[in-house]
């Protein structure tokens, strides 16, 4: 802990008090040195005789008397003398004894001060010491506040370069990992783009070939529409003529024959439109077979389609079923005679993926 240096003031204090305490001190004894002075004895008072003459004394005893006064005033002056000896000698002793007390205590405010004196010096001395130690400790305070403070730098200094280097091993190391995800990233989006290539190329050659199916089942349905058109309108032709010319019962027979060709030409109608209407479902498989329960008004109206035997695919069952709704109208069925088109009225309709069969 850090000693504070006494003020001026402070430095002057004790000593200050040490100098009244030594006057207050010779003052008192002076006073009791007075007051002890022994009383000097009274002075005797000079006895004068006067010797008045008588008148009826004479000259001789007046003469006598004289002398006796005269030796009486001499003994009297002499014992004044001695008397006022006596006293300067006493009083010369009093002064004597209160100089030697004014002496001594002045001796003894010396020594007081200069016992207050040393003191003071020695507190002095014990100040500057303590003044010394003080620098002394506050300088090896800041000696080792300099050194902690230069420990503190360094012990920071070597925390900076440590995480400089940690933060550059770290970017290394992002710039590493980001490398090497880069290279993944691009090797797998290559591998997509390969995927997607095949795959587009797989969807190109399919279309291609879906086009290229659905091109020759057009063409082939267009081939057999038109083929079963020219056969229905000489067919009915040839039994035109074969009615014309032949008996009641050949009439009737040929027009029985020629019901079951005209019913023969619808189906395969039917089978073509539901075929344009049917959408192939992805769960479609061969050997699939679902088994529908069609109605139909006059004018070739459906007005129902219901599942009878379900194939077990519940896709496959719905686009037969949307297939055949998808016909909506059968114009041609207009022309039917109402012999011809009871079977129409409801018929079963059998679906299977690789065909359609009534």
């Amino acid at each position: 802990m850090q000693q504070r240096e006494p003020s001026a003031s402070e430095s002057y204090f004790w000593p200050s008090v040490w100098a009244i305490g030594l006057h207050v001190l010779v003052f008192a004894m002076l006073f009791v040195s007075f007051a002890m002075t022994p009383e000097l004895p009274p002075s005797k008072p000079i006895v004068q005789a006067t010797l008045y003459q008588l008148k009826s004394k004479s000259q001789a005893t007046t003469q006598t008397n004289q002398k006796i006064a005269g030796e009486a005033k001499k003994t009297a002056s002499r014992q004044t003398e001695v008397e006022q000896l006596e006293q300067k000698k006493v009083e010369q002793e009093a002064v004597k004894a209160a100089e030697q007390k004014k002496a001594d205590a002045a001796q003894k405010a010396e020594e007081a001060r200069e016992a207050a004196e040393a003191k003071k010096a020695e507190e002095a001395a014990k100040a500057t010491e303590a003044k010394k130690a003080a620098e002394a400790k506050k300088a090896d305070e800041a000696k080792k506040a300099a050194e902690k403070q230069q420990a503190d730098i360094a012990k920071k200094k070597a925390e900076e370069e440590a995480k400089k280097q940690a933060e550059e091993e770290a970017k290394k190391q992002a710039a590493e990992d980001a490398k090497k995800k880069a290279a993944e990233e691009a090797k797998k989006k290559a591998a997509e783009d390969a995927k997607k290539k095949a795959a587009a190329e797989d969807a190109k050659k399919k279309a291609a070939e879906e086009a290229k199916k659905k091109a020759a089942a057009d063409a082939q349905k267009k081939k057999a529409q038109e083929a079963a058109r020219k056969s229905a309108e000489d067919k009915k032709a040839q039994a035109l003529a074969e009615l014309l010319s032949d008996t009641t019962e050949r009439q009737q027979a040929l027009a029985d024959e020629q019901g079951d060709q005209v019913a023969g030409d619808f189906d395969d109608l039917i089978r073509m439109r539901a075929a344009e209407g049917w959408a192939r479902p992805p769960s479609a498989r061969k050997g699939m077979t679902v088994v529908l329960q069609v109605n139909m008004l006059p004018d070739g109206t459906i007005t129902n389609v219901s599942v009878l035997r379900s194939s077990g695919d519940g896709p496959f069952d719905s686009s037969a079923v949307a297939a055949m709704k998808n016909i909506g109208r059968l114009t041609e069925m207009q022309g039917m005679k109402p012999s011809d088109f009871n079977r129409y009225r409801s018929f079963k309709m059998t679906f299977t993926p690789e065909d359609l069969a009534l």
